[in-house]
């Protein structure tokens, strides 16, 4: 991913994983850089960001995606990651 737009350090969360794009006429499976971070100065929110290499997918502009989070959103979606790891868990073991 040489043309980034997110700073990728050893901080990132994930810097590269499996993605999926998915248009009306096209999915494309890629790699992405997730990111989950906060403001250093002043922290109001938690930033969930998700850029996919555009250097393999075909059909999109180089660009990232960022949803800013209140804590309790983020704790939210926190439990409902772990809910759903819990159960891809389980079925693993069967």
């Amino acid at each position: 991913m040489a043309d980034r737009l997110m700073k990728v350090n050893a901080y990132t969360t994930f810097d590269l994983i499996d993605a999926t794009v998915t248009g009306h006429d096209f999915e494309e499976e890629t790699f992405a850089v997730l990111n989950a971070t906060s403001p250093r100065k002043n922290p109001d929110r938690v930033q969930l960001q998700l850029e996919l290499d555009n250097m393999q997918e075909e059909h999109l502009p180089a660009h990232m995606e960022e949803v800013s989070l209140s804590p309790q959103e983020a704790r939210e979606l926190a439990a409902d990651l772990e809910k759903h790891a819990s159960k891809v868990e389980r079925a693993d073991e069967e």
